[in-house]
């Protein structure tokens, strides 16, 4: 897809903590600056990957701010803003539109399971005028994970009511025909769909989308790069089978302390490996079991860090 805003390879970016379990902003910068120069074309920060839903709103707004502050550009940044209160999801969206971010990924109300299309339409058109304009919208299709799918239908009428606002969704189902089913629906249009999963970045790319954004593009994008550049023949093929063997090797152990294992073994740097309750570190054995994976998917040492050290 040509002029998508955020075409190309976006890395569901991890949030660093301190031991303390707040925000480690500076090796955060440091993490997205290194993804920015190493295959990533945008940062979504703020999102499932980054625990967005483990922090309170000052909290989301602070990390934010300070990623800016420590010169990550804001227009290469689409900030997670969905939450189960509306008024939240505007204030968070008014936060990003101002801070200059383009646009924002917004999950539906996922708290009260089960609401019929009319009741997200109503939803998504309260977040629209309340927000006032200024910045786009992506929603996020993530039936797994909050319970509340977006249909087709849903999309085409908030599309349709919401012109050049309801800008794209990123595609987390893993179901490659419901994402190809969205490009043909609407991508002549302008509409931009992402895939949430590694694995179909050269397929939707050919089929006219916009690209992807995942979680495992937080040491992988090197190779994402290469497919977004290249799209088709050896070079690309070979990156795309990359991809998929590291979306493979990520998602065998739980993905987030899974992701947090690898980049802590790739950089040295045992920080990585903070993370917030519930979700909780991997066992020495998953440990293991994850970098195996990783090795075994040619993806050691990573472009662009030093070669990966031994886990104590």
């Amino acid at each position: 897809m040509k002029d998508a805003i955020y075409g190309g390879v976006n890395a569901a970016v991890l949030t660093a903590m301190g031991p303390d379990l707040t925000p480690d902003l500076d090796r955060m910068a440091a993490h997205a600056k290194w993804l920015l120069a190493n295959g990533c074309n945008g940062l979504g920060v703020l999102g499932t990957t980054g625990e967005a839903n483990s922090f309170g709103l000052h909290e989301r707004k602070s990390i934010l701010e300070g990623l800016i502050a420590r010169g990550i550009p804001a227009a290469k940044m689409m900030p997670g803003t969905g939450c189960a209160s509306l008024t939240d999801s505007v204030e968070l969206t008014k936060h990003a539109r101002d801070a200059g971010c383009p646009g924002v990924l917004m999950l539906p109300p996922f708290y009260y399971k089960g609401p019929n299309d009319d009741g997200l339409f109503a939803y998504f058109s309260e977040v629209v005028q309340r927000v006032g304009g200024g910045v786009k919208i992506y929603l996020y299709h993530f039936p797994q994970q909050s319970a509340v799918p977006f249909s087709l239908d849903l999309l085409g009428r908030l599309i349709k009511a919401f012109p050049g606002t309801i800008k794209g969704v990123k595609d987390s189902s893993g179901d490659y025909a419901n994402m190809l089913a969205m490009v043909k629906a609407f991508a002549a249009d302008g509409f931009e769909v992402y895939s949430g999963s590694d694995e179909f970045l050269q397929q939707i790319l050919a089929e006219g989308g916009a690209g992807c954004i995942t979680a495992a593009s937080n040491a992988n994008s090197h190779w994402g790069g290469i497919v977004y550049a290249k799209r088709t023949g050896p070079e690309a093929d070979a990156a795309q089978a990359t991809l998929t063997a590291t979306r493979r090797a990520a998602t065998s152990v739980p993905l987030i302390p899974g992701l947090r294992e690898i980049i802590a073994r790739s950089t040295g740097d045992a920080g990585w490996r903070v993370i917030r309750p519930p979700h909780l570190p991997l066992t020495q054995e998953q440990a293991d079991k994850v970098w195996a994976a990783w090795d075994a998917a040619g993806a050691i040492p990573l472009p662009g860090l030093s070669q990966a050290k031994a886990a104590e």
